[in-house]
């Protein structure tokens, strides 16, 4: 069997009520397939889980050229590695964890039956869009839920052909047909009728604000990340050396399209000149006064960013903006005097250029890299430098970031392929950044746990559990056709709700603010 036998095309009819209906007949096979997952045991869903990261692997070079091709940004060799990273190391991060039997604690007298998701609706970036899909089939997978994809519109040819790919591989190792669908041409009706569509169990979204708040509004339950932009702070007791090659590798990585780049480096008097020769050494240009209002005029304009610099290399940004440099420099370094709504640079910046602001003190800075995560990407993530562990427990409790990371490359360190952490493409922002998690989102966050709790009472018996599984009643209906309603549905297809407002927005606010996320920012 196919991909394009198990996964449905997206009707592109002029009618929204074609595109409605369309996301209606994905959702009901989608609840399909998720009914019959959720009877899979653990060898066969990590058998499938197998055949899908070995997949991704194969393809990981492919489609890193492909996107880079198609969008026009990024480095494919560094995307190369993000995706192979969100294959066979993802899988084994979680490997020794279950999420299919279930789980006895005899000392509490409790047992956990996992109850997947069901059918989760995820949205991925056009920043990490090979990478992010990889990473959330195989979480879904993982957990037995099934998937429906939408792809950014700047990168909808690589991500379609990708989604296949894995669908097909997991088809072939066992999983049900359209475990994994992806919306061949999404738009503006279909994404609002998947978020509000009550067969939509659960919205993953990866996007810009707007897109994420979108998903908060819709009625439906959804995990939501906010917007980057990690303050760096480099300490007299750094290793002055070691700390400018990894800021430098890490804002040039993948042209510094990940959320979790350093965007504001933030360092003192005392140390600033060795500092900056350490970064001219690793590769780094260090703008001049009149350079910096040039990069300042290129990369934001009344609307905001110019996202034709997104994901450019810094030879390329430089040249645009009339700056000469070498072929070699991989990061254009802007200093500033100053942090605040005012100072456009010390806001997010996808691209390689780092912001240098260089403070009086050491309270100075630490109250600095404070102000750049509340002038945005509170909750995110921030760095830093440095060899006394009261200065870092000092930092870490002032800047509001649930990921501070510690001599080491904050681009992969915050997304744990540099550190320890949880291994991820979705970064939870907390209540700091106004979302429902403040972790690295991993499999856990797409299964919870029915709990059978037993009387505490240590006279009243417990019994054995162990080697029980859970049993399913009645046979399952047939997978509905594709372009057919599901003649086995469990429940007829309803009107979606209307959404609340949010923040006072109407309904047609709504669809702006998820106008902003579609539209096809990068055509050229």
């Amino acid at each position: 069997m196919t991909a394009q036998q198990v996964e449905p095309l997206v009707d592109i009819s002029n009618s929204d009520a074609a595109r409605v209906g369309r996301a209606e007949m994905m959702l009901e096979r989608a609840r399909w397939a998720a009914t019959v997952f959720e009877r899979y045991d653990r060898e066969a869903t990590m058998a499938i889980v197998e055949a899908v990261a070995a997949k991704a692997h194969e393809h990981a070079a492919h489609f890193g050229e492909a996107v880079v091709a198609e969008s026009g940004f990024g480095v494919a060799a560094h995307k190369k590695i993000k995706n192979e990273l969100t294959a066979h190391p993802l899988v084994d991060f979680y490997r020794d964890q279950d999420f299919v039997n279930a789980r006895v604690d005899e000392a509490r007298k409790i047992v956990e039956l996992p109850r997947p998701a069901g059918v989760i609706f995820a949205l991925t970036p056009s920043t990490n869009p090979i990478a992010t899909l990889h990473f959330k089939a195989i979480l879904a997978l993982m957990t037995r839920n099934a998937i429906v994809i939408s792809p950014h519109p700047a990168v909808r040819e690589s991500s379609v052909a990708a989604a296949h790919a894995l669908c097909e591989a997991a088809v072939a190792a066992g999983a049900p047909e359209a475990v994994i669908q992806i919306l061949e041409h999404p738009t503006i009706p279909m994404v609002e009728a998947f978020m509000h569509s009550p067969k939509t169990n659960l919205i993953l979204a990866t996007g810009g604000t707007p897109m994420v708040r979108a998903a908060y509004s819709s009625s439906n339950p959804a995990i939501g990340v906010g917007p980057g932009n990690a303050p760096v702070y480099v300490d007299a007791t750094a290793e002055i050396t070691k700390a400018a090659r990894r800021i430098v590798d890490s804002k040039s990585f993948d042209n510094s399209v990940l959320c979790t780049n350093e965007s504001v480096l933030i360092t003192t008097q005392d140390i600033e000149k060795q500092l900056k020769i350490a970064l001219k050494s690793a590769g780094a240009h260090i703008c001049s006064d009149d350079e910096v209002e040039r990069l300042r005029r290129f990369l934001f304009h009344p609307r905001g960013f110019n996202v034709g610099a997104i994901g450019r290399d810094a030879s390329w940004i430089a040249g645009e903006c009339g700056i000469r440099v070498p072929s070699s420099t991989r990061i254009l370094v802007a200093p500033i005097g100053r942090i605040g709504v005012e100072e456009q640079l010390s806001r997010e910046k996808l691209c390689p250029v780092l912001a240098l602001h260089v403070a009086k003190s050491r309270d100075a800075a630490m109250t600095q890299a404070r102000a750049v995560l509340r002038l945005t990407g509170a909750g995110h993530s921030a760095a830093i430098h440095c060899r006394d562990e009261a200065v870092i427990m000092r930092y870490s409790g002032m800047v509001e970031a649930y990921r501070v990371i510690v001599n080491a490359p904050c681009s992969q360190g915050a997304a744990g392929f540099a550190t320890n952490l949880a291994p991820t493409f979705t970064i939870g922002t907390g209540y700091f950044g106004r979302s429902s998690i403040g972790e690295n989102i991993g499999p856990q966050h797409l299964v919870h746990w029915t709990r059978i709790a037993h009387n505490s009472d240590k006279g009243e018996p417990f019994g054995e559990y162990h080697g029980l599984k859970r049993e399913f009643r009645g046979p399952l209906a047939h997978a509905p056709a594709d372009g057919v309603p599901g003649a086995g549905a469990a429940q007829s297809p309803r009107h979606a709700p209307q959404s609340p407002a949010l923040d006072g927005a109407s309904k047609d606010e709504l669809r702006r603010l998820i106008a902003e996320e579609l539209r096809d920012l990068l055509r050229k």
